[in-house]
């Protein structure tokens, strides 16, 4: 990811606030061919001995998880907020538009899950972050159907082994700031959020 040093964020806390607000990701491999394969899906972070790891699964008709098999390095990417930024908030016109966006990039490593308790603890994990009641209901299907749906699934640990966090907000760009932040404050939801972000990340008004 190209990463100019103004929008590039090193705090993990930040990045795991990202994963888990946005958990909607794009795990990113290559086919048989070499040519990049790509699967959007929930993923489940956790952090373990100072590190991140990312819980997922596909349908087993996907056939990433046997890529995931034969190359176990894959890139995972999250989106948070993102939003268009109009040249108007400049004070001169010599000016284009952009984009503001905040996103997470994950090297990991993978390795497949496939005995049925191991999945169920998977599923479970995901079942907390998105719909906690559920998992009773879950229970309450009994094994036998519980065993045909694990069997439908390939689940994957995701270790990641380098990340890389962009907070993209003009904050090379002072002067646009206080414009800037009030056209997204009266935006819809994404550009609120940069709005919040850009007051937490103390980018003041000028």
């Amino acid at each position: 990811m190209y990463q100019p040093p103004q929008f590039k964020s090193d705090d993990p806390a930040i990045a795991a606030e990202l994963m888990r607000r946005y958990p909607f990701a794009s795990l990113v491999s290559t086919d048989d061919s070499g040519f990049p394969y790509v699967t959007h899906l929930p993923l489940h972070l956790e952090q373990q001995d100072g590190g991140f790891v990312l819980w997922g699964h596909c349908a087993r008709p996907n056939a990433h998880w046997r890529y995931l098999q034969a190359r176990p390095r894959a890139l995972a990417t999250f989106l948070g907020p993102h939003a268009y930024l109009s040249p108007e908030v400049y004070p001169d016109l010599h000016r284009v538009p952009t984009w503001n966006y905040l996103t997470v990039h994950c090297k990991v490593e993978a390795r497949l899950v496939e005995e049925p308790l191991a999945k169920d603890r998977l599923l479970k994990k995901l079942i907390g972050d998105h719909e906690p009641p559920f998992a009773q209901q879950w229970r309450d299907l009994g094994e036998e159907f519980q065993h045909k749906m694990l069997a439908g699934i390939v689940g994957f640990e995701l270790r990641v082994l380098e990340w890389a966090c962009k907070l993209k907000l003009n904050q090379h760009r002072a002067e646009s700031h206080a414009r800037m932040r009030a056209s997204y404050a009266a935006g819809g939801p994404a550009e609120r959020e940069l709005a919040e972000w850009m007051d937490r990340l103390g980018m003041e008004a000028r």
